[in-house]
């Protein structure tokens, strides 16, 4: 990695290559977050192992620490939080700084509404462009106090409320992270809160929950539970995170004489889009012992070369792979045929406008790559070489390193230093397996 100016680090990958080897890839970003929040409103010691040291997490867990909670580590992926309750947190003396991380403020929000002192949540430029909106109007309707800046965005003040009331909530978008924000509120209302979703999302909110001994019901599209309970410290393993792996796949999928393990890896079905997705362009995915950890399935995942062939991506695996996409248009790229999304309005909001950055990177590469107001129609084709901004986003920096296996040349990527916020170790695990990027 070469650091140009400051903050600028580039990617610079040469052409080809296959990948081969076994690997695990780091902790899961959400469960990472999560296992911090809910530790620290939790009763006793949590032990945490797995936990991701990437620049998100770590964000959240500097927030805790600033609100008074012990927490020795990470070290090693080995966190050990001293959890004070759910009402034992105190003021921050400054602002809680939270970087790139969304999960981290859209879920904090809902937390600290029904605190007794009053929070600012503040992140860096990516961050406070992004819509807080979502999270801000179903707070309003439980009563909770919360300002932002006019266009709906960070930075966020939280008044601190202990008269939170329950609501009963439609989200109009499926949306892990509204709906955590939702039910983590939800813990301090009075009454039983209860979010519908249009399509399943991530419910590793929920999962965790009950790990920490907290009831939640479930009947069909609608979570539920009351506030006024006590989480109790538990254990927590985080598996690997499948948003990192989905980069492996991808390039094991496309480059000629591949055959990559990744051991150890979340596969929540409310996650699992991105392997779907993938075998029905025709990839050669296998999962063997496949098990469960604290309360989420793991599994190995095997990925052997394959020819892809383009697919009508269906709509009900869009919930499941939001985070993929990036990895997942690359492999449209590669693949014979036409690949189309839609129904993925969600990826214009994320770390950066990620159907634009990717249709932009995509044609510099010679892709015949057209946006849609929802979504993208790709023309698998050859894959040329250039020169492609990443806007700092760390999916699209590791989606175009892995498009290197099938270019005809060079593939320099700008701006990657976020790569750190959910894959630390990313150049140093692509390298040892094959890829020749630097």
């Amino acid at each position: 990695m070469s650091n140009q100016k400051t903050n600028n680090v580039v990617f610079t990958v040469e052409p080809g290559g296959s990948l081969n080897g076994e690997g695990r890839v780091p902790g899961d970003k959400s469960m990472s977050h999560r296992s911090i929040m809910l530790g620290s409103l939790a009763e006793g010691i949590t032990e945490v192992s797995g936990f991701l040291e990437g620049e998100d997490s770590l964000a959240t867990l500097k927030a805790f620490q600033s609100m008074g909670v012990e927490i020795e580590g990470p070290e090693n992926g080995q966190v050990r939080i001293h959890g004070v309750g759910l009402h034992g947190l105190t003021t921050s003396k400054d602002a809680l700084y939270l970087g790139n991380s969304g999960t981290s403020m859209r879920l904090m929000s809902g937390l600290l509404a029904g605190q007794l002192f009053n929070s600012t949540l503040t992140g860096d430029k990516s961050l406070s462009s992004r819509p807080m909106r979502r999270v801000i109007d179903p707070l309003l309707q439980m009563k909770a106090s919360i300002a932002s800046a006019q266009n709906g965005t960070s930075p966020l003040h939280i008044t601190g409320n202990q008269n939170l009331q329950a609501i009963q909530y439609t989200l109009p978008v499926a949306s892990a992270q509204v709906k955590s924000c939702i039910l983590l509120a939800g813990l301090y209302a009075k009454g039983k809160t209860c979010v519908t979703e249009p399509a399943p999302t991530r419910d590793h909110t929920e999962r965790m929950l009950q790990g920490f001994g907290y009831e939640v019901l479930r009947d069909g599209a609608t979570v539920c539970l009351r506030g006024g309970g006590t989480l109790k410290a538990t254990q927590i393993d985080v598996p690997s995170d499948i948003s990192s792996a989905a980069f492996f796949m991808v390039g094991a999928s496309i480059a000629e004489g591949s055959d990559v393990t990744l051991k150890h890896v979340g596969v929540n079905p409310t996650r699992t889009g991105v392997i779907d997705i993938l075998k029905l362009m025709g990839a050669d995915i296998t999962l063997s012992n496949l098990h469960e950890v604290g309360g989420e399935p793991v599994a190995d995942i095997r990925i052997r070369s394959s020819q892809l062939k383009g697919i009508n991506i269906p709509v009900d695996l869009v919930p499941l792979a939001i985070d993929e996409f990036p990895a997942i248009f690359i492999a449209a790229a590669c693949a014979d045929g036409q690949t189309v999304l839609r129904d993925a309005k969600e990826l214009r909001v994320k770390e950066s406008d990620r159907i634009q950055v990717m249709a932009d990177g995509l044609q510099v590469l010679g892709i015949d790559a057209e946006p849609t107001e929802d979504g993208i129609v790709i023309q698998g084709g050859k894959l040329g070489s250039g020169t492609v901004v990443s806007h700092g986003d760390h999916r699209i920096s590791m989606s175009f390193a892995m498009a290197a296996l099938r270019s005809s040349g060079q593939i320099v990527i700008e701006d990657c230093a976020n790569v750190n916020t959910s894959f630390p170790g990313f150049v140093d695990l692509a390298s040892r397996m094959g890829l020749q990027i630097n």
